[in-house]
């Protein structure tokens, strides 16, 4: 396999915290990696820095080649960003809002029109297009916000917290399309706190704990003989006295 992400020891500190410790991963192409661990474990972090929406202290990554450090918007064509932290501004309309953000991705008129109309009936938007961000409930919001994200049909997809918050119908919409976008070839990645999303849809995991990566490995190898709940609790008893000494 072709590598879609590189990532070449990473670091970044807040204050005295370090939140990314070394990080390094290879992300093959067209497979679904997933992050776990414990809140503050470097998970949205490392995220962010890979979205060029943080610089880090050290070390960089590359996407399809290019660097996040050296070529930010290069990147940022490149991929969808979806985090459970983005707030829509409650006075526009999911309409208005999929239009806004396709024009600043050059997306051609025909080829907007044709995409929203897709991606609207699929998750049900298409009824309240033209209702108010505000006015919307939460899981229409987060499907509002997935869409948006992927207006211009980007080859990379990272979300942080994809299914956070929304009820079970929902949540399976989104992880079903995730599957779509697999299927189509994408490469994504994605944060959850949800063991049984990555063992449904993730090809690979990664542990993080307090920055670093203390396990990656192929998900159906890490669960061959108990569940991915029960593995983490497993390696986390194993290692969270040598990790926080």
């Amino acid at each position: 396999m072709n590598n879609a992400i590189e990532i070449k020891n990473l670091c970044k500190t807040f204050g005295t915290k370090k939140a990314v410790d070394n990080l390094s991963l290879v992300i093959n192409d067209g497979e679904i990696f997933g992050f776990i661990g414990p809140n503050g474990a470097g998970k949205t972090t490392t995220l962010r820095i890979i979205s060029t929406l943080i610089k880090a202290d050290e070390g960089d990554a590359f996407i399809d080649g290019i660097s996040v450090k050296k070529e930010p918007e290069m990147i940022r064509g490149k991929i969808g960003f979806l985090t459970s932290e983005l707030k829509l501004e409650d006075f526009f309309t999911p309409n208005y809002l999929y239009d806004y953000f396709s024009k600043l991705h050059n997306v051609d008129e025909n080829t907007r029109n044709e995409r929203k109309q897709k991606l609207f009936e699929k998750f049900g938007i298409e009824d309240y297009k033209e209702v108010k961000i505000g006015e919307l409930s939460t899981g229409m919001k987060q499907k509002v916000s997935l869409v948006i994200s992927i207006v211009h049909d980007p080859k990379f997809i990272i979300f942080d917290e994809p299914t956070n918050g929304l009820d079970i119908i929902t949540a399976k919409t989104v992880t079903d399309f995730l599957l779509d976008l697999k299927n189509e070839g994408k490469t994504i990645i994605i944060s959850t706190h949800i063991f049984s999303l990555v063992e449904k849809i993730c090809d690979r995991v990664g542990i993080i704990f307090n920055g670093k990566m203390i396990v990656e490995d192929n998900v159906k190898e890490l669960t061959s003989t108990c569940s991915l709940e029960d593995k983490f609790f497993e390696i986390y008893n194993e290692k969270v006295g040598e990790i926080y000494e």
